[in-house]
């Protein structure tokens, strides 16, 4: 078998960053491994990847051994190659941004990992260039979701449009107008409205909604101007040390 001679070995880490929404604030799942470095910070969960891999699958493996669910909406970010990084063995990280639904996969998380949720305005210290990664997948989820309905991704089988705006208000730090929003939302028909109600915030309730899953992708890749872009700041707080 040939191999490239006179070359150094360098190991391939994916880690992905995995966002969730409870229904009032954005979360971020961590983990804490006992081999890792700087073993009293969190981190993100991750792993090497295999010979036979592409990124996607080992992405998609990664995901799943913490949560137990396949067919998760995945991105690939970018690759943080600073030399330095591990201090234990040279390793290029290549990140992911993952979607779920934080209330339909709590009960799945693997233990092993001691994965646990944070609210993305209290983080707690992460280990190596961690912080970075996930200060970059919040600035692409933000860039993302004004051009794309990916926020969908994080929200349970049916839901309230109070509940859509609050997510979409989380994310960039923002008041929307409800009126203007609602007409928006409902105007692209990938939404539909259920003949339920959620009565756990007032008496007269919200109707679910649920999401019209062949609308969903046909418009996927439209631009869905939910926002008006001058409402959506330039410079939007990230999350900092």
């Amino acid at each position: 078998m040939l191999k490239y001679s006179n070359q150094t070995r360098v190991l391939v880490s994916v880690d992905c960053v995995v966002f969730g929404f409870d229904g009032e604030d954005y979360r971020l799942l961590l983990v804490q491994k006992g081999g890792a470095v700087e073993k009293e910070k969190w981190s993100l969960m991750g792993g090497f990847l295999q010979p036979d891999e592409s990124l996607e699958q080992a992405a998609s493996r990664v995901v799943f051994e913490l949560t137990g669910i396949k067919d998760v909406y995945l991105e690939q970010l970018c690759g943080f190659s600073n030399p330095n990084r591990d201090p234990i063995e040279r390793v290029l990280s290549i990140t992911h941004v993952a979607l779920i639904d934080i209330k339909k996969y709590e009960d799945q998380i693997n233990e092993e990992y001691m994965a646990k949720w944070f609210p993305m305005k209290n983080l707690p210290a992460l280990v190596l260039d961690h912080r970075e990664m996930v200060n970059m997948a919040l600035k692409k989820l933000r860039y993302n979701a004004a051009l794309h309905p990916v926020l969908f991704e994080l929200l349970p089988e049916k839901f309230t449009l109070p509940q859509l705006q609050i997510l979409y208000e989380g994310l960039y730090n923002i008041n929307i107008d409800k009126r203007n929003f609602s007409r928006k939302v409902l105007s692209t028909g990938i939404i539909k409205r259920l003949n339920e109600k959620d009565k756990s915030k007032s008496k007269k309730g919200a109707f679910y909604y649920k999401l019209v899953k062949r609308n969903y992708k046909e418009k996927f890749n439209r631009v869905l101007n939910f926002i008006p872009k001058n409402e959506i700041p330039k410079n939007i707080p990230i999350i900092s040390n």
